[in-house]
């Protein structure tokens, strides 16, 4: 009977040990870190893509450039002297050239040009007919003191127009016009007036990125004047050539490559910021009533869970559609159903988007009952 009485005790306390670890068990889940959200990093302004630093999966700051878009250069027409520059940088070229006529003149370093004509010219035939781009030779009808040469610029319905390129001359000053630098009489080909060399008017098309040049600049032919962009800028505001990344984060693709051509708008690439990473893992039915939205976490690293490898957390979210996963002779019903949960934390420059992460759920001591005994 004793013997009996004895191994009963035995068995409860057993039971009550069991019982009592079975409570106190935490539970967990492998999770895997994925990130929240992806947004598009864009072109401020259409143009080429002259530099693509980052490559796909790789880890990019807030700060760090992305790439480079070169616009369209536009380029002196003539040697002279900047005047009339209208426009800022961050314009329209086509507003500012339909309120003052171009983004900018060009004052020729030629600065006269005599509009000639067949009267006075030599009775001969050939003097009858001017050619663009021949050279000719002029002198003053008043006592020849003045003297110069120029190029036939350009062929009028009543006759040419010569640019002065050497000599001086006063204005409105009336001169024969040779064909050789002898001028003798049978090479005149006419007689002109001198007039200013009119400036010449540099436009654009687009929105001005850079300007290159100030008003009382000396150009040569052929240099850079301004460079324009497709699109229009926001405001009077011309970035830096250079896109730079609003975010840190990993880049999730790369949507446009050196040599191709953005427009305003386009997706350059795609980042999932590190501050939307999550912690995705699924919980069984049976243990879901045990999770709560807010609810703490702690998240510890697979692989490091001494070195700094635990982070706080929370659930951001318990998904409301269950998965169902593959049944095997221990399962039941209940077990083969599972529900995403995910988890927010801050993680810090180790954590990379697939790593798995251990899921504690953190759950509130139970409060004991106050005494509310009186001692007597």
């Amino acid at each position: 009977m004793k013997k009996g009485f004895a191994l009963l005790l035995v068995l409860v306390l057993c039971a009550a040990i069991g019982g009592a670890a079975l409570g106190e068990a935490e539970l967990s889940y492998d999770g895997e870190v994925v990130a929240g959200e992806s947004i598009p990093v864009t072109a401020p302004y259409g143009g080429l893509i002259s530099v693509m630093i980052p490559r796909g999966n790789s880890w990019v700051k807030a700060g760090d450039e992305i790439c480079e878009i070169e616009g369209k250069l536009n380029y002196a027409p003539i040697e002279g002297t900047v005047t009339g520059l209208y426009a800022v940088e961050g314009d329209g070229a086509e507003s500012i050239g339909e309120r003052y006529g171009a983004v900018l003149f060009i004052e020729p370093t030629h600065k006269y040009v005599i509009q000639g004509s067949s009267e006075k010219a030599y009775n001969k035939s050939e003097n009858y007919f001017v050619h663009l781009g021949e050279r000719v030779y002029m002198s003053c009808i008043k006592d020849g003191t003045h003297q110069g040469t120029g190029v036939v610029s350009a062929l009028t319905e009543s006759g040419y127009t010569v640019e002065v390129t050497g000599g001086e001359f006063y204005l409105n000053e009336k001169v024969d016009i040779y064909r050789t630098s002898e001028k003798t009489k049978d090479s005149c080909i006419g007689r002109g007036t001198v007039n200013r060399a009119k400036p010449v008017e540099v436009k654009g098309t687009g929105s001005i990125l850079k300007l290159l040049v100030k008003n009382g600049d000396f150009v040569e032919r052929g240099e850079a004047l301004f460079e324009t962009v497709d699109g229009v800028l926001d405001g009077l505001y011309a970035p830096d050539r250079k896109v730079l990344s609003p975010v840190t984060g990993v880049v999730e693709s790369v949507e446009k490559h050196k040599g191709e051509n953005a427009a305003k708008g386009d997706a350059l690439i795609k980042v999932s910021p590190a501050d939307s990473f999550q912690v995705e893992f699924s919980v069984p039915e049976s243990d879901l009533f045990s999770l709560t939205e807010g609810q703490p976490v702690k998240l510890e690293l697979y692989w490091d869970n001494e070195d700094g490898g635990t982070y706080d957390g929370k659930i951001a979210a318990i998904s409301y559609k269950n998965e169902t996963a593959a049944a095997s002779a221990t399962t039941t019903t209940s077990d083969r159903k599972s529900y995403k949960v995910w988890a927010s934390f801050t993680p810090d420059e180790r954590i990379r988007l697939g790593m798995t992460m251990v899921v504690y759920p953190v759950t509130a001591p139970e409060e004991e009952p106050e005494n509310t005994t009186e001692e007597e």
